[in-house]
């Protein structure tokens, strides 16, 4: 049972107060890929070298993905709205210190700190949704976190493109991050005046073992697989790859432990024991790794291949969202009700669009024009609007609201991790067709078959990660329903306990 510092949640105000989370969530997402589409402007403004270049890309995921698990303990253990306005104070600086860079070594620093501050405000998302919903309502909280999470994952690219195109304030690529400051400025306003805090009823005490353990291990497998290409899979990586393993079992080992002798543990093993968290978690993870990096793909083919300007590639990825949002209605309608079901429809549609997206690539290659690539791309959106917002809801279905914070760490580790592997596996493939089978006159038709080719074959991984994720729906709970006879806890009152 989840502490509240007050009374239960009125009415129309935790509509607000989900609203401010998910401006968070949104600001995540899209600062960590915005910079894919204009990063060659950033490296020439900056006089940055390729190597600074990839940090600047890569330097928010590894931070992000190092602290999530132990901020979402951290919110547990200290207080979820405490937990998300520091991470939200911090993130804001960053983005003001990133926009301001003069240099590269100081935009690489702002991002080091906007991941980590991340992975302190994240977490408490969904532990806040848990919170401050009962189960009627939770459903539909979890259906509008999901449509963010789809609608922001595509969103920077197209922001970014955007932005940068309309060089507002003769700022250029800098908007990027400048736009975070009123949005964070706003969401630190509202949620000091409405969040209500909570904490884990009984007393946690943080677990600084684990919190070493869970970062090594974390770090051991996402560095290299952020880095690996880069470095040429180097003696070092592949040694911390290895040595993930043995760090993983570690954590799990003391886990048990610390779970038997204090109750503590930075990530709870009960967790493990629902069907809905377990599956459900493997399935963010195989369909992360297919959603990323298709794009990644379709951003490099476009741009680097056929030529295409950032803003024309936006503009035909701007299918993705929109397939999203006609389907929002239908995720939420059915989600309490046939959530496996709509789960399962959503993936085969995501696979039918990349199958189109392969089918489109193979055949038109270089002639491909702007609305062959948007109609494959609106059919995937479709079938993701109808997939993660389902998911989401799913995987926290059965988790008691005191392992929240934890649960929601996992969670979104397990998407960063699935998202990591995804880029870095499509990464090699895309990179490795490109070079072997650059032509001897690498201009013109030739240059351009040579990539819609390379895109086609390795866009092959991604629909297998959707066809994967397909064949694990069976596993998942049917719906997201609570249980009638659960009686539910009393909900902290929103706006007390302002700090």
């Amino acid at each position: 049972m989840t502490k509240p510092d007050s009374s239960p949640t009125k009415g129309s105000t935790r509509w607000v107060v989900l609203g401010v989370v998910l401006i968070a969530l949104f600001m995540d997402l899209v600062d960590a890929t915005i910079v894919n589409i204009v990063l060659p402007r950033m490296q020439s403004g900056l006089n940055a070298d390729y190597s600074a270049a990839q940090w600047i890309l890569a330097g928010y995921s590894l931070t992000f993905a190092l602290a999530l698990v132990t901020g979402g303990r951290l919110g547990d253990i200290l207080g979820r709205r405490r937990m998300f306005l520091v991470g939200m104070a911090g993130f804001t600086l960053a983005s003001v210190v990133c926009g301001a860079a003069p240099v590269a070594e100081v935009l690489i620093a702002g991002r080091l700190v906007q991941g980590l501050a991340a992975a302190l405000m994240v977490p408490q998302v969904m532990s806040i949704i848990i919170v401050i919903f009962d189960h009627r309502d939770r459903a539909r909280a979890f259906v509008l976190y999901g449509i963010t999470l789809s609608l922001a994952n595509v969103s920077g690219p197209l922001l970014g493109a955007v932005l940068t195109e309309a060089d507002l304030f003769g700022l250029g690529w800098r908007t990027i991050f400048h736009v975070n400051v009123p949005l964070g400025v706003a969401a630190l306003a509202l949620a000091r005046w409405l969040m209500p805090e909570s904490r884990a009823a009984n007393p946690l005490r943080p677990d600084p073992v684990g919190i070493v353990l869970i970062s090594l291990a974390m770090f051991a497998v996402m560095f290299p697989l952020i880095q690996g290409r880069e470095r040429g899979w180097d003696a070092w990586t592949i040694a911390l790859l290895v040595a993930a393993a043995p760090l993983v079992a570690l954590f799990v080992l003391h886990q048990r432990h610390r779970d038997r002798t204090t109750g503590s543990a930075l990530t709870p093993p009960a967790l493990f024991g629902h069907r809905s968290f377990t599956v459900g978690t493997v399935v963010m993870f195989v369909l992360f790794s297919g959603l990323a990096s298709l794009f990644l793909v379709l951003t490099y083919d476009l741009q680097l291949g056929q030529g295409w300007t950032p803003l024309r590639t936006a503009a035909a990825i701007v299918s993705w969202p929109i397939g999203i949002t006609l389907m929002s209605g239908v995720a939420q309608r059915y989600a309490t009700t046939h959530g496996r079901r709509v789960i399962g429809l959503g993936l085969a549609v995501m696979l039918a669009g990349t199958l189109g997206l392969i089918g489109v690539l193979a055949t038109v290659g270089p002639e491909v024009a702007w609305g062959q690539v948007a109609l494959p791309v609106l059919v995937t959106g479709l079938g993701m609007g109808m997939c993660v917002p389902i998911l989401a809801s799913v995987v926290l279905a059965d988790v008691p609201e005191d392992n929240a914070g934890a649960a929601s760490g996992i969670a979104n580790a397990v998407m960063q991790l699935g998202t990591a592997f995804g880029v870095a596996v499509v990464g090699v493939i895309f990179f490795w067709l490109v070079t072997a089978n650059t032509p001897a006159d690498p201009s013109g038709l030739a240059r351009r078959a040579t990539f819609s080719d390379a895109a086609a074959t390795t866009l092959l991984y991604n629909a297998g990660a959707f066809l994967v994720a397909l064949a694990l729906v069976p596993m998942l709970p049917r719906a997201a329903r609570p249980e009638p006879e659960v009686e539910e806890s009393p909900r902290p009152e929103v706006g007390s306990e302002r700090v």
